[in-house]
């Protein structure tokens, strides 16, 4: 009897530590989705936004790239980056 709870007991920790390995791609992809969309949200709104006041976002593949991986950090270096020369 005191196999067979032993048996289960460690069976258990194996699969905690295999879903525990598995979540952990998810949690990367969701917070890469989250951050894309942010990004994408933000970058046309600096562009709508912006363009009366002159701040002018080229929205291309790099930006969108960029805005994608980064998020808001990201929008803010490519408006710092394309409004350096005003």
């Amino acid at each position: 009897m005191l196999e067979l709870v032993v048996s289960f007991a460690v069976g258990f920790m194996i699969l905690v530590v295999i879903i525990k390995m598995l979540s952990l791609p998810f949690k990367i992809l969701k917070k890469l989705i989250v951050n894309s969309l942010i990004g994408a949200l933000m970058l046309w709104l600096v562009s709508f936004l912006g363009a009366p006041f002159g701040l002018a976002v080229n929205i291309n593949i790099i930006s969108a790239l960029i805005a994608g991986t980064l998020g808001i950090p990201g929008v803010l270096l490519i408006l710092a980056y394309t409004n350096m020369h005003m």
